[in-house]
């Protein structure tokens, strides 16, 4: 048994809903699940109205009928006439947010997001599913809110590890003998049958869990590029892709921010020593990058930028050092704000970390720090990390930059930089 997911890139239109069934249809090696994103930037598209329902903006109802309009073109694409079940189970799907953004919004922001912006998985799922029945490929739409249970940590929802594997082994495992399922990925349900999401592009590590749930003999992750590069096309002309990575190096460069990967998706195949592939669902032929239990190190060094950072420097206010209780302050400050340290640095009296420039959320956080500490905050930077550099390498991201901070282990350089 497979587990093959598929992102928004690949299901954005009509042709990549075609291609994907060619792509199974050339599948032969027994039965299949397989894990769907939304359809494009339709999440993108989701959090806007999310946003825009809880300002009680007008545009929320534009944002919506754009978000159906979109999905329906698709269909239109698909099947000849109006007359296709599709367009009835669609329809009924998005009444769940018709009903939800005529009423003023009375609940938890997080559990609003949650209930809106998880529709786009649904939505692509079932247009998916019809799909491929309609072109021989016998599919079972599945609800993946029945089977990855998580708590009620709205838009992080936390995996009950032991309910899902309970639910995925008993009353989805039987499914997949005569059928190709078709599911969700990012989303979950709890206990009082409420959904929840797993963390933005979440769906690697919904595939990562219903493969170790289900001892899959592989996961197979269908993107837009030949397989894991060394570095962002964005960013460096000329990229190498890996043919093999340790599951070792996978997380560390997941951790860092490379973004072919979720960073949760590892660790459940890990444990299982199921093998990860990252193909191209452009061309499908190719062999793509396999991620093992071989730890070989990498043969070639990669480099990982995230800009749009902020640098927020700690230091206590009569000059004392910093010390184990002050770290435990600081980081229950991180945690109560919910900001995620992409680097840090500490001396004797200072503690520096690189973040992502979320205003409002840094705003609180500095209002909280600044009753004990003094703090000094720069934005508008970037973080390089380079896994297995050399003095090359760093030469070749600091042309004309000036270096903020910088970490150095044995395998992995970090650097802030801005713009000279």
């Amino acid at each position: 048994m497979d587990i093959f997911k598929f992102g928004g890139a690949s299901v954005k239109d009509a042709d990549g809903v075609k291609n994907l069934a060619n792509i199974v249809r050339d599948y032969k090696k027994g039965n299949l699940l397989i894990v769907i994103s939304a359809m494009g930037k339709i999440t993108d598209k989701l959090e806007k109205l999310t946003h825009a329902f809880l300002a009680q903006n007008d545009e929320a109802h534009t944002i919506f009928e754009e978000v159906k309009h979109f999905h329906f073109n698709i269909i239109d694409q698909l099947f000849q006439g109006k007359h296709h079940p599709v367009y009835d189970d669609v329809a009924n799907t998005f009444v769940e947010i018709d009903w939800l953004i005529e009423d003023e919004p009375d609940n938890n922001p997080d559990y609003i997001y949650d209930q809106i912006v998880s529709i786009g998985e649904v939505v692509s799922t079932k247009i998916v599913a019809a799909w491929l029945n309609e072109t021989g490929n016998k599919a079972l739409w599945a609800d993946a809110r029945n089977y990855i249970q998580t708590d009620n940590t709205y838009r992080e929802g936390k995996v009950d590890w032991i309910k899902t594997n309970q639910s995925i082994q008993k009353d989805l495992l039987p499914l997949l003998t005569d059928n190709i399922i078709v599911t969700q990925g990012f989303i979950g349900g709890t206990s009082e049958n409420y959904t929840t999401t797993l963390g933005r592009e979440g769906s690697d590590y919904s595939a990562a869990i219903f493969a170790s749930c289900l001892d899959a003999a592989a996961l197979t992750i269908w993107k837009d590029v030949p397989g894991v590069l060394n570095a962002d096309p964005k960013w460096f002309d000329e990229t190498e892709k890996i043919a093999q990575l340790s599951y070792h190096d996978a997380i560390e460069l997941t951790y860092y921010g490379a973004t072919v990967i979720h960073p949760k998706t590892i660790k459940p195949l890990q444990n299982k020593g199921i093998p990860l592939f990252v193909r191209s669902f452009i061309q499908p032929e190719g062999s793509g990058t396999a991620i093992t239990k071989d730890n070989n190190p990498l043969p070639i060094p990669s480099f990982i930028f995230k800009v749009n950072q902020a640098l927020i420097s700690i230091f206590p206010k009569d000059y004392s050092f910093i010390i184990e209780e002050n770290l435990s302050n600081i980081f229950e400050l991180f945690h109560k704000h919910k900001i995620k340290i992409n680097t840090m640095l500490n001396s004797a009296i200072s503690f520096s970390v690189s973040i992502d420039d979320h205003p409002i959320q840094i705003e609180k956080l500095i209002n909280d720090l600044s009753g004990e500490f003094t703090v000094k905050y720069n934005k508008g930077l970037e973080l390089v990390t380079i896994r297995y550099y050399n003095q090359q390498t760093i030469d070749r991201v600091t042309v004309e930059k000036d270096i903020l901070l910088e970490v150095k282990s044995r395998h992995t350089c970090q650097m802030v930089m801005k713009n000279k």
